[in-house]
């Protein structure tokens, strides 16, 4: 769908220059330029709907009234006034009379082809799909604290519980393990992704992913080999999750430590950030500094959330210790359960397929309820 324009100016560079701009944009198609308001509004009357834009630098009260009249006289179509004078008092006349929007000359394209794209969604209803799928990434900027054990627990338990779809990412590009958790062998990984995106749609994910078993999970895994991650870019990243919105209902992200660009757009992109530590001093202390440093990136405090992992009840530092050191509420704590874990990891299994009844087992299944009934809250609030 096109939505015809007639821009009104005194100044045919300004013309040509919206005709250029609107035919870049695709949505609107050009009808005619003109400075005369009577032919415009004849032009007017024919049109179902249309954009109107007017230049009132020249004829400031002529155009203000014309502004008023289009849109008192034709509800479905919109009026975007501009001029060369943008002065406070002009701009709330003109939104006044009923411009929907302002635009000061010169011209910046930018916020123009936004302006566009809002009329367009207004004029057709077309209003943004608000996705539903919520993005988990499970980080720690240090090794050996669990995080893809709790990447693949999760996501597994989350695919059981909701019978939705659910991706398992392996953004760990150096020193990734999902598929040795799992104990499979993708014929697809991220690095062929990101090189493929403008043919990737949902069947494709659908049936290129490799599915856990007879689960709903889907596992992306990470590339076979170092070079191919020099060729992986963050746009392609973000790219990437957008695309994998549209067809899961929640994306677990194993990402990579420390706070190198990839890991970090991860973490931008994501809805919902673990933070994995587990209680000793040293990793308290680190995990300190990397909120601080998160708050200064200006990640919401809510987004990322503390998840201790190999919990033990009886430990010298407590979970009262830890809380008051962090400053923060802990959202979850994963207890300490070493030899269901090392069997669940050498025969590359979920926990849950070890002894659904362990005690750790049974933690990430209400982790994932838990992760589930608050997506489902949202969904209502939203």
């Amino acid at each position: 769908m096109s939505i015809s324009t007639i821009v009104i100016s005194e100044d045919n560079t300004t013309v040509e220059l919206l005709k250029l701009y609107l035919e870049e944009f695709e949505k609107f198609s050009f009808l005619a330029g003109t400075s005369d308001f009577s032919k415009a509004y004849d032009a007017v009357k024919e049109l179902a709907k249309a954009l109107i834009i007017v230049d009132i630098s020249e004829y400031q009260e002529q155009g203000l009234n014309f502004v008023s009249k289009i849109t008192a006289e034709f509800p479905d179509c919109r009026v975007v006034a501009l001029s060369d004078k943008p002065d406070v008092d002009l701009v709330i006349r003109a939104m006044r009379v009923g411009a929907c929007d302002f635009l000061a000359m010169p011209l910046i394209k930018k916020n123009f082809f936004e302006i566009l794209d809002k009329i367009f969604n207004d004029i057709t209803d077309a209003k943004p799909k608000k996705s539903k799928c919520r993005v988990i990434s499970v980080y720690s900027n240090k090794g050996g604290v669990g995080k893809t054990s709790i990447a693949t627990n999760l996501a597994l338990e989350l695919a059981k519980i909701t019978k939705e779809n659910v991706a398992l990412i392996d953004l760990n590009f150096q020193l990734g393990d999902v598929t040795t958790f799992l104990d499979l062998k993708p014929s697809f990984n991220i690095s062929y992704m990101l090189q493929n995106l403008d043919k990737i749609n949902e069947d494709f994910l659908l049936s290129t992913l490799e599915k856990y078993k007879d689960t709903s999970l889907y596992v992306l895994a990470d590339p076979p080999y170092f070079k191919q991650v020099d060729d992986i870019l963050s746009k392609n990243i973000t790219k990437l999750f957008e695309i994998l919105r549209d067809t899961f209902s929640y994306v677990i992200v194993d990402t990579s430590g420390g706070f190198e660009g990839k890991a970090m757009t991860a973490l931008e992109n994501s809805d919902l950030v673990f933070f994995v530590t587990i209680v000793n001093l040293p990793a308290l202390r680190n995990c300190q500094r990397c909120l601080e440093l998160f708050e200064k990136l200006g990640f919401a405090e809510d987004k990322i959330q503390i998840l201790i992992n190999r919990y033990m009840e009886n430990d010298e530092i407590n979970v009262e210790d830890v809380e008051e050191v962090l400053g923060r509420k802990l959202y979850w704590k994963i207890p300490n359960n070493y030899f269901s874990m090392m069997s669940a990891i050498n025969k590359g299994i979920p926990v849950s397929e070890v002894n659904a009844d362990s005690n750790v087992a049974l933690s990430y299944k209400n982790l994932a309820l838990m992760v589930s009934d608050s997506v489902f809250r949202q969904k209502l609030q939203g």
